[in-house]
């Protein structure tokens, strides 16, 4: 089922393989203002042509799709599609997935299981620009020993943790929830990053989380 987009709407395409899904992300992405799917997809030959045919804001996509997987269409969606965020919406709950996802040019990752209360607000980051990682998953990446190689400018474990944090959209409240630290503390680390690196904004230190393979 498509649809014409109402006017200034985040205009969406829903590629999932399951139509009972699809059907209730609909419902939930459609009850929000401002949130209009227009084209949905069951496989990833359907989805780039979908995205082609509607340029959408954002295409959710599920990662676990008949034929041919998803992951290695993301750098192909991103080069044909620059304008439209990628938001990986799956059960995979592996770290890696999430890793090896962003790398490829997704924007958010959201767990099937959080749908309900994550995929809105992930689809409104993304709209944006802004990267979205489900709390739980982005916690265990920070965590990660791979995760500490150590990029230049002397930033210790804990910063870099911070880092990853900040470039996947959470606030100093919720990573001071998922490390167990006070939000004051975690001021000290971000003032400390954005010294070390000579980054500012959000958009500079996710740049710079990207560029040293943190992400």
């Amino acid at each position: 089922m498509d649809e014409a987009p109402r006017r200034g709407s985040i205009t969406i395409v829903l590629a999932d393989d399951h139509l009972v899904v699809r059907a209730g992300l609909r419902m939930l992405l459609q009850a929000e203002d401002g949130l209009e799917v227009v084209a949905e997809a069951g496989d990833v030959a359907t989805t780039e042509r979908r995205v082609a045919a509607y340029h959408p804001r954002v295409l959710i996509l599920d990662l676990n799709m008949p034929g041919e997987s998803s992951l290695p269409a993301i750098p192909r969606l991103r080069e044909s599609a620059p304008d439209t965020q990628i938001v990986v919406l799956t059960m995979q709950n592996d770290p890696a997935f999430a890793r090896e996802a962003l790398r490829a040019g997704a924007i958010a990752y959201v767990l099937k299981e959080a749908a309900e209360t994550e995929l809105v607000r992930a689809v409104r980051l993304a709209a944006d620009g802004r990267t979205y990682l489900s709390p739980e998953l982005g916690a265990r990446l920070a965590a990660e020993p791979e995760a500490l190689g150590g990029p230049p400018d002397d930033l210790s474990a804990r910063e870099i943790e911070v880092l990853r944090l900040i470039a996947l959209g959470h606030t100093n409240t919720e990573i001071a929830a998922h490390l167990y630290l006070s939000v004051r503390t975690v001021e000290s680390h971000r003032a400390h990053i954005q010294q070390k690196t000579g980054r500012t904004t959000r958009a500079a230190l996710v740049a710079y989380a990207r560029d040293h393979e943190l992400l």
